[in-house]
């Protein structure tokens, strides 16, 4: 399991650590470990090829220009950047808050033969200053390696003037980014991106994963990860967390030698329609590749059902007339009409686990919601999740995290939000938000949500609870289509054909 903790718990145990050792020696730590990644990538085992054609791999030689802001990034930026002069690197640092700039870092890098140049950020728009702008930007295009320690994990906002033009240069030019802790520019608690942004090839983070690491927008401006111990105490529940092969082989149901189709959950769908009969399909066949004992079907997408899979038990009435089942999963494809609603109702009436998704979430009555004593999971798309907390799209897309914690909170329920990194959030709020980001993007094609929620309500009937089963099921569903891919375009009946390999692969660790 991959856990990430706020600002607040970072910088507690960063204090605790502190006090009990040697001045100066966390800061050491950090940089020890942002060299050695930056001499393997150097080296050419990294995320990206990172020396030009025509110099050789390794440090020796290579130029490396540091963006140091006036925090602690910009002083383990400083240490690092020794460290590698000491190895034969060009290390120059551009200081954008030159007063306030680390003092030890600073002096560690001159001892070393580093250049220190002050690039003031108020400058950046003075004409008298435009040479000079010019003279680093063309320092950064001509580099082997940027290291970014603009800002630190307390950074609001887009960066300013004069970072964005830095980091513009090196991005324009493809230089390698290598981002101390978090690249500059992203909301470190929340993932949001709130204007210009480094982006980076490759974050070296320090103790812990910080939740603009997992989270989309920001994730995107990490690039590949690395986490660097650094001897942290970190207790208590993280803010988000991820699930590996390991925590999610842990979840998986497995039948007993006793068990039968009761016993291993009979999952009901009522999805589809005489427009979208194909939902109904996908659904089903998802919900009978995620292990359930058997499926009922009730809808009007009864004979498309029955035809593609003869062993589901189907009925054309309501949901709750169609017998035993230790789950629901109702919406997908089901029409916004009168009889589409009174057959959510339906399903929402009854004492089991219910997942609503796609034209279900049009009929959700919150206050309903929230009086079910039986776990529900709502699994909505941004626009879907948009429309239930009555804001723009664009809002829940900018700030994923904050929106998929507030209707969970709102409508008492564990949410799904649909994404290239899909979030998972508890009713309680005092649960990690988790983070799926097993998925690919030729998994947005159509009907390959449908096939999700069959995914998760099979696991929802085999017991596991409305969190469990959200998250094990996103992590299979986008493991399957990584499978079903292979780097070709899939539909959603390939998807679900690819379970069950997913499934083994998780199995095999």
């Amino acid at each position: 399991m991959r856990h990430a903790h706020s600002v607040q718990a970072v910088r507690a145990a960063e204090s605790e650590l502190m006090a009990r050792l040697p001045e100066g020696a966390l800061m050491q730590r950090a940089a020890a470990g942002l060299a050695a990644a930056c001499a393997a990538l150097l080296a050419g085992r990294g995320p990206v090829p990172a020396v030009r054609p025509g110099r050789g791999p390794g440090v020796y030689g290579a130029r490396v220009v540091l963006l140091v802001g006036a925090g602690g990034n910009g002083g383990d930026a400083l240490y690092a950047g020794a460290r590698l002069a000491r190895r034969g690197a060009g290390v120059a640092a551009l200081l954008l808050a030159p007063g306030k700039a680390h003092r030890g870092g600073l002096t560690a890098l001159a001892a070393a033969g580093g250049e220190i140049i002050e690039t003031a950020e108020e400058t950046a728009t003075d004409p008298a200053y435009a040479a000079h702008w010019h003279h680093v930007e063309r320092m950064l295009t001509r580099a082997d390696l940027v290291v970014d320690g603009i800002t630190g994990l307390g950074g609001r906002g887009g960066l300013r003037t004069g970072a964005a033009r830095l980091a513009h240069a090196a991005e324009a030019d493809k230089v390698p980014v290598v981002a101390v802790d978090l690249p500059s520019g992203i909301d470190a608690d929340t993932g949001e991106v709130h204007g210009p942004a480094v982006t980076a090839d490759l974050t070296v983070t320090f103790g812990t994963h910080k939740p603009g690491l997992l989270v989309d927008p920001a994730r995107e401006h990490a690039g590949t990860v690395r986490l660097i111990d650094i001897g942290l105490d970190l207790p208590g529940p993280a803010a988000a967390e991820a699930l590996q092969h390991a925590d999610v082989a842990a979840l998986l149901p497995r039948p007993a030698p006793e068990s039968d189709k009761y016993r291993r959950g009979v999952v009901g769908i009522c999805a589809g329609s005489a427009r979208y009969p194909g939902a109904a399909v996908l659904c089903v066949h998802g919900a009978l590749r995620t292990g359930a004992g058997a499926v009922r079907y009730a809808g009007p997408g009864d004979q498309a059902v029955v035809a593609r899979f003869p062993e589901t038990l189907v009925s054309s009435g309501l949901p709750s007339e169609a017998g035993r089942v230790q789950a629901w999963v109702v919406g997908p494809g089901l029409g916004e009409d009168e009889e589409a609603g009174r057959r959510v109702a339906d399903v929402l009436a009854q004492d089991v686990p219910v997942l609503v998704d796609a034209d279900g979430l049009r009929f959700l009555d919150r206050d309903r919601l929230r009086a079910r004593t039986a776990p529900t999971l709502l699994t909505p798309h941004a626009g879907e999740a948009a429309r239930l907390l009555g804001v723009e799209r664009e809002h829940v897309e900018a700030a994923r995290l904050t929106s998929v914690r507030r209707l969970a909170s709102e409508y008492g329920a564990t949410v799904l939000l649909k994404g290239s990194t899909t979030l998972v959030a508890a009713p309680d709020e005092s649960m990690p938000v988790r983070v799926n980001a097993t998925g690919t993007p030729w998994l947005a094609t159509a009907g390959s949500g449908d096939v999700l929620s069959g995914v998760a309500g099979s696991l929802l009937a085999a017991g596991l609870s409305a969190r469990d089963a959200a998250s094990a099921g996103a992590y299979l569903h986008g493991l399957a289509a990584r499978h079903a891919a292979a780097g070709a375009p899939v539909d959603a009946q390939d998807v679900a054909g690819a379970l069950p390999a997913a499934w083994r692969d998780v199995k095999r660790g």
